[in-house]
């Protein structure tokens, strides 16, 4: 929460935070008054401030938290793309491939789960086991069946997220390297883990800079001016560091 906040002005964002923080816990609140709420961090010192001050007794990610200056009203305005992150999330997705024709080329990519139609009667059942689902072409027309099922959740293939392809076995090999898809909220801002607290320092900052550098290149060409507005980085239980740009 902390980190939507510190956009908005820093007078405004020191009563409002004050007033949230009362809700957290003892840590959260001691974070909190480490943190110079009216400074725009360093990049690598706002990085190091987070990994420090982890609040949680597991590795949480690394979150970073990006405002731009989009209409979220137009259309053609929203930003949805992909980032290979160098030094990987940390996290081991499970990767489904829906196919009927390239089903050698996942196995070879050793996706998690390789199917076909019967795949699409699982998933109206609820048996949902993976956590990114890519699809061939022809594969496209048959999963709008589970279209209601599979998109609030995230997980409808997309060819803007490259989960669409008959390049079935680059697509699964990019995304256990680290690819993630980002895209613009309901409020025009991107929300992207680019890691866990425990990666070292260096690394971090090297999948944030490809991050920023992926959203810069999906700019939408209706959009004038800067991109980006501010950026936040925080853990996932900690509070909200505001990124020098």
């Amino acid at each position: 929460m902390f980190c939507y906040v510190t956009y908005y002005v820093t007078s405004y964002v020191i009563r409002l935070t004050t007033i949230i923080s009362m809700k957290h816990g003892k840590k959260y609140r001691a974070t909190l008054e480490k943190l110079d709420r009216t400074k725009i961090y360093p990049l690598e010192e706002a990085m190091k401030f987070v990994q420090e001050n982890k609040i949680a007794k597991f590795d949480e990610s690394v979150e970073v938290h990006i405002r731009t200056s989009i209409d979220p009203k137009k259309t053609d305005q929203q930003i949805r793309g992909t980032v290979v992150l160098p030094a990987g999330t940390g996290k081991t997705k499970k990767i489904a491939v829906i196919t009927s024709t390239a089903q050698k080329d996942a196995k070879e990519a050793e996706a998690h789960l390789v199917a076909g139609e019967e795949l699409i009667e699982k998933i109206k059942s609820g048996k949902i086991e993976f956590d990114v689902l890519v699809a061939t072409p022809e594969m496209m027309p048959k999963l709008a069946q589970v279209a209601k099922i599979l998109g609030p959740k995230g997980l409808m293939p997309n060819p803007k997220t490259e989960t669409v392809t008959p390049k079935v076995k680059e697509a699964v090999e990019a995304l256990k390297k680290g690819k993630a898809a980002f895209k613009t909220d309901n409020s025009g801002n991107i929300h992207q883990a680019i890691g866990k607290v425990s990666f070292e320092t260096e690394k971090l900052i090297e999948n944030f800079k490809a991050l920023i550098e992926a959203v810069e290149k999906a700019k939408p060409v209706t959009v004038k001016g800067k991109l980006i507005k501010g950026i936040s980085i925080c853990s996932t239980m900690g509070a909200g560091v505001r990124v020098s740009l």
